[in-house]
Formats: C-alpha cells, structure tokens, sequence
C-alpha cells in the first residue's frame, strides 16, 4: 500500500471518529458556570453517614438532561475518599416539584434543596448527604525555578502554541500543539470540562491530553461512570485508570504527568519503551505505567521514533478549558 493512499485511510478514519463524536454531541455546551441549565444545580457529589452503624456512602449525582438525572452510589465514600471498590448502585430520577425520587432493590433517596435523603428496602429513613465540593490538591499549583510555562493566561503565552486560541477571560481552548518539542518531562495542566447535560459517551466534552503528541490521557466528561481506557484519566486504548477521579464538568481539575520518553540505540532501533505516571485530581491512577514504543496511541497526530515531540491538546468537536500548564524537563 502506497504512502500517500494509507495516509488518506487515515484521515479518513479520524474523520468519521470525529463526525461520529459530534453526532453523539447534538445537545447544548455550556462552558461557563454562570449560564448554565436549571438541573446544573442537582448535579454533583454527596456524602454522609448512613444507618445505626454510620456507614460512609458517597453519591455522584449525573444531569441527563431534560430533568433527567443519574444517580451513583458508593459504599465507603467517593472515588479518592473511601470507596471500598464494590460495583456501586446505579439508579434513575426524575426531577418534579423541585425534588428528584432514585429507586434501587437496596433502597431509595431522595434529593431536595441541596441534600440527599436516603431510606433502606423498607422504606425507613437512615441518613442524609450532603453536597461537597471537592477540588484537586494542585489546583493552582505554581511552576517551580527553571519550569517552561507554556500557558499562564497571558495573550503572550499563547505565542507557545500552534494554533492557539484564548477566551476572553484568559483561558486556553482546545486544539492546540506547542511549539516547543519536549523529551523526558514532567508536566501539570488544569482543565475544565464543558457541560453537556443531553450527549452521552464519547460525545461529553471530549478531548486529550498528548505526551509527545504520541500518547494520550483521555478527557472527558466521565463524571460517574465506570473509569475505562477510553474515559477521563484512561491511557486512550491502552490501559483503564486505577480509580474514576473525574469530577463533575466545569469543576477545574489537573493532571500531572511524568513522562519518560523511548530509547534508542545508535542504529535508532528501539531499546526500551516509553512510561509514565499520571495523577488526576492528585490521585495516582497510573503508576509507572510502560508504553509502546512501536506505535502511538489512537489518533496520535505523531508516530513513534527518537524525535522530541509537542504537547498536543486534542480538538475532537467539544468545547473544554485550560489554564496553568507548565513544564520540567529531565
């Protein structure tokens, strides 16, 4: 097969990824807190004690859209803060009169002005929750001497990228490549996720994050569901995160990333693959985790080799945020 017909198959493929994403997209995105939905109030997590024992549970509340709601139980607590790692309960809600009833075989609950009442099989009330805002320990996490900021809010900052383009309260949007070409680095980066209360899947504010331009940390608006490879934290096609640690769309959250790139001998055969460790929200979900050094990760706009290569912030048909990126090499 020819160079030029295998690159065209290619694009070709990455085109219908990208019309399928956006078909999955079709319902409004709302990337400021301020104009938002009514139901944007009901989302988000819960967490209390339950029954005699006072047993932790923590709730992830999911907008669906149209007053239609999710609801996620963990016994123990939330991701990151006590969940004893059993399948949660999963349970659906219609918001009414400005409450919304979830149902399930172990109980019930039921949401009202910002708490979570929570009843057992019997129909005996045994606790609330209430709403918690969690927020990464490195949010806002300032680049230490001799770091390469990339993004600090500045039009001056955007000039280290590549297509680069900035809101009008400072913030980088996505689809952007740096300039700079890095090797082995460390890097942290701050991100906002979109709001898109009707899509589903791959469709809810989807991006990425790519090492080298090779290997990708999927974003996306995973906020309670079950954490695989191609979800929030996920080595995209590679490897699920240890823990769901995304938080609910427009809450900032980080990734701090240490990345140590391939090896090559003098003839440029490979000698060892690439690794890397990835903490979301300040929870390592992948720890020294080794990559292929024969191929990229899907829809790398690089291939593999000795070559230094960018940051690379995918543009995949949803509006996302980014601030506070910075780099340190190796």
């Amino acid at each position: 097969m020819s160079h030029i017909r295998c690159t065209f198959i290619i694009a070709s493929a990455l085109q219908i990824l990208l019309v399928s994403s956006l078909l999955l997209a079709a319902g409004p995105k709302y990337t400021d807190p301020a104009q938002v939905d009514a139901d944007f109030a009901y989302q988000g997590e819960y967490s209390g004690k339950v029954g005699d024992d006072d047993l932790r549970l923590g709730v992830q509340v999911i907008a669906e859209g149209k007053g239609r709601f999710q609801a996620v139980a963990y016994v123990g607590g939330l991701p990151g803060d006590g969940w004893n790692k059993e399948t949660p309960v999963r349970a659906t809600g219609e918001l009414k009169d400005g409450q919304i009833p979830f149902g399930a075989e172990q109980g019930r609950a039921v949401l009202k002005d910002g708490v979570l009442t929570v009843f057992d099989s019997d129909g005996n009330r045994i606790g609330q929750l209430a709403k918690v805002s969690r927020s990464s320990p490195t949010l806002g996490a300032k680049p230490p001497e001799g770091a390469i900021v990339l993004f600090d809010g500045t039009a001056a900052s955007l000039d280290n990228w590549q297509g680069g383009r900035i809101t009008d309260d400072g913030l980088l949007m996505e689809g952007v490549t740096s300039k700079q070409k890095f090797g082995d680095h460390q890097i942290h980066l701050e991100f906002r996720l979109a709001y898109q209360p009707e899509d589903r899947g791959q469709g809810r504010s989807n991006s990425g994050f790519y090492a080298q331009g090779r290997y990708e940390v999927q974003i996306l608006d995973s906020f309670g569901l079950d954490g695989k490879n191609n979800e929030c934290g996920g080595i995209y096609s590679v490897k699920d995160p240890d823990e769901n640690m995304c938080l609910p769309p427009l809450e900032w959250q980080t990734y701090d990333i240490d990345f140590t790139g391939a090896r090559y001998d003098d003839q440029s055969k490979l000698a060892a693959n690439p690794r890397i460790t990835v903490r979301h929200n300040g929870v390592v979900i992948h720890r020294d985790v080794e990559l292929s050094g024969e191929r990229s990760t899907t829809a790398a706009p690089l291939g593999p080799g000795p070559e230094l290569g960018p940051v690379f912030l995918q543009n995949h048909g949803c509006p996302l945020r980014f601030k506070n990126i910075w780099v340190v090499e190796r």
